[in-house]
């Protein structure tokens, strides 16, 4: 059985977008899927910009479909977020014509994510519920929304935790601190808690990342660190709690960015557990089951809340936690959750 995979490749950049759409990709090549390439030679928005993108894509999705042979198995990365000339015919001719299965690895749900949610998407996940023999999905919350749309939960099969590639590991191991550090994205606009988090006076925040609000460093316990590579974060989370948080509160997690966390495995549980590093969540958040079954943080209903936990947390119970989040850390940085899922969608095919 011949394995394939699709993957759109920036050419600008040369890679293939998110940490976590490269990560898949790299794994599934070491597991024998050969790399068939979609690019996007420039995200320019000029009108001939446009055109030589849809020529690029028209000509590559023909290289795909000539190129991968009759019964074999295709893996995508859901979803396609642009319009893409003849996509759609090129995967459903492959499906029809040689045979081809296909194995989604979902990485959003713009439905239960809502703030982007669109006609486009509604037809990107319906094209995807017509064309995977199988799903891999983030959890098993995630699940249960797949199975409501109609999708057979047979053929989904879920991830648990997306990996975070990195070579070699940091040696130093992550000290103890009752404090709590917040790497990616800091627009305050997108996750408004950030800027409430001088009102934990009690809690020394660590904070990574870009689109920092300078204002914040008026704060005591609001440190600004800087903004790195995703290659160079996990070296920089050196002490205390990652925070798995998003949306418009520090009372609990609102908004649609929020409310997401109750459906998907965010990519920041990752880097912080890759890194070596013990975690606060949400406690409604899909991945605080993960959190509790493997002992590799605190989960919390608010912030408020939060100080009250790590007061009560000693040095020896947090060493506890770093020592089962290094065993989580053997597995994320090489793949094995990713080899894992694959190969029982291989089985299922």
């Amino acid at each position: 059985m011949k394995k394939y995979q699709i993957v759109e490749l920036s050419t600008e950049h040369n890679h293939a977008g998110s940490k976590a759409v490269q990560d898949v990709y790299d794994i599934a090549v070491s597991l024998g899927y050969k790399a068939n390439v979609i690019r996007t030679a420039t995200t320019v928005d000029s009108f001939m910009a446009k055109i030589m993108r849809q020529i690029l894509f028209f000509i590559d999705w023909l290289k795909v479909y000539f190129s991968i042979e009759p019964n074999s198995v295709v893996l995508i990365q859901n979803p396609y977020h642009h319009k893409q000339l003849i996509r759609n015919w090129v995967l459903n001719r492959l499906k029809k014509t040689k045979n081809v299965k296909f194995i989604s690895l979902v990485h959003d749900v713009e439905e239960l994510r809502r703030s982007l949610y669109n006609d486009y998407y509604k037809n990107e996940f319906e094209t995807m519920l017509s064309l995977a023999n199988v799903i891999i999905v983030h959890n098993d919350k995630m699940k249960a929304f797949f199975v409501e749309k109609g999708y057979s939960e047979a053929l989904l099969v879920s991830l648990g935790i997306f990996d975070y590639l990195q070579s070699p590991v940091k040696e130093s191991r992550v000290t103890f601190e009752r404090a709590i550090s917040i790497a990616g994205n800091l627009d305050i606009k997108k996750s408004a808690y950030i800027a409430q988090l001088g009102a934990l006076p009690a809690i020394n925040v660590h904070l990574y990342g870009p689109n920092f609000e300078h204002s914040l460093e008026n704060f005591s316990n609001i440190q600004y660190h800087g903004s790195f590579l995703a290659t160079e974060i996990p070296r920089k989370l050196t002490t205390g709690f990652g925070l798995v948080w998003d949306g418009q509160s520090i009372e609990t997690c609102t908004g649609d960015f929020g409310e997401y966390l109750q459906y998907n495995n965010p990519h920041k549980l990752s880097l912080y557990l890759s890194s070596g590093m013990p975690v606060v969540i949400w406690d409604k958040a899909a991945e605080a089951e993960f959190v509790k079954k493997h002992n590799v943080g605190l989960c919390v209903p608010s912030l408020t809340e939060l100080q009250d936990k790590l007061n009560a947390i000693t040095e020896q119970e947090f060493d506890e936690m770093v020592n089962n989040v290094e065993k989580q850390t053997a597995y994320l940085s090489c793949g094995k959750y990713t080899e894992k899922a694959l190969s029982e969608a291989e089985k299922i095919i």
